[in-house]
């Protein structure tokens, strides 16, 4: 018989190949599991955003605020309880919409009459950010699939790990550096201002005295945000010129002024990225190329895989 420790070799890398093959992601993970997820989620999507469009750039800022501080798992879905405060009610995510939520428990219900137990929630997230930004114009791009879904969510384990408005370039740079993002795929993640909305408080203290607006925009802004201390709801479109397509019209913007946040503006200002604006504003088919190879890297950013992770029953609540 074979020695001891030749079997124990033996099985010690029959566990990790275990391991591997199913900690690996896959584009067609589902086919045999679920094979109507595509089906079951496109349903969901074109149902919810015909009958509310802004869900598409609600859904992109929601992954966008799940991935970026500890990886795409799905823990911004997570409600708080009387014992946690979860993510989804830390300060920076107040403001998320409620439409991208709605949908994610949706597309949810239906997968699990169809397949239970199989379909996580963060894929769910990722499948359906990648359909809207297709849906309204902006690229196609690969989403690989196999997460798991994270067992807890604290407000507190966000704190300082996602841009505001407020925050300086290097801050901001320096905050996608430690992710592993480099500047030019910070001013293509950025592109998606193209789409959504800013509430007024995120910039009517700069109206003002900012200079980098044009006069004009600012004039109007300030009439569009005059109730806000009474309304807080109040909002602007990021990208005035055209707020329901995904294109490359919010590079063309900046130059003109027409910026609506402090870091947009901060885009066109700063030595470091103004290259990259200039680039996009001209090169529609270079920034589509760039935001979809960002989105397929922050998609897969720190994700959990195999046993780190469970497949959650309902998405606000863990097992």
């Amino acid at each position: 018989p074979p020695p001891p420790s030749l079997l124990l070799v033996v099985l010690f890398l029959l566990s990790s190949t275990a391991l591997l093959s199913e900690s690996r992601l896959s584009l067609d993970y589902y086919s045999k599991t679920c094979p109507s997820f595509n089906k079951i989620m496109q349903e969901a999507i074109t149902d919810k955003q015909i009958n509310n469009p802004t869900t598409a750039a609600g859904t992109l800022r929601l992954l966008f605020h799940d991935c970026l501080p500890n990886g795409c798992d799905g823990s911004i879905l997570i409600s708080s309880t009387p014992f946690n405060k979860a993510e989804r009610d830390a300060d920076i995510n107040l403001s998320l919409p409620g439409d991208p939520f709605d949908l994610i428990v949706r597309a949810k219900t239906a997968l699990e009459l169809s397949c239970p137990n199989t379909v996580s929630c963060s894929d769910i997230l990722a499948v359906a950010t990648r359909d809207l930004v297709t849906m309204l114009g902006g690229p196609y791009y690969k989403v690989f699939l196999g997460r798991k879904d994270s067992r807890s969510s604290q407000a507190s384990s966000i704190e300082g790990k996602l841009p505001k408005p407020t925050m300086s370039m290097s801050q901001i740079i320096n905050l996608f550096a430690a992710s592993g993002f480099n500047v030019q795929e910070m001013v293509a993640l950025s592109g998606a201002h193209t789409i959504g909305f800013s509430h007024c408080k995120e910039f009517s203290s700069n109206l003002g005295n900012n200079t980098h607006y044009n006069p004009r925009f600012a004039q109007a802004l300030k009439q569009a945000c005059s109730g806000y201390p009474k309304n807080p709801t109040l909002s602007v479109f990021n990208d005035i010129m055209s707020p329901n397509k995904f294109d490359n019209l919010y590079y063309q913007n900046l130059p003109k002024g027409l910026g609506l946040l402090e870091s947009d503006h901060g885009l066109y200002n700063d030595p470091r990225t103004k290259p990259f604006v200039e680039l996009y504003a001209k090169d529609q088919n270079k920034f589509f190329r760039d935001f979809a190879r960002a989105m397929q890297k922050l998609s897969v950013y720190r994700i959990k895989t195999g046993r780190r992770g469970e497949i959650r029953r309902r998405c606000d609540a863990v097992n």
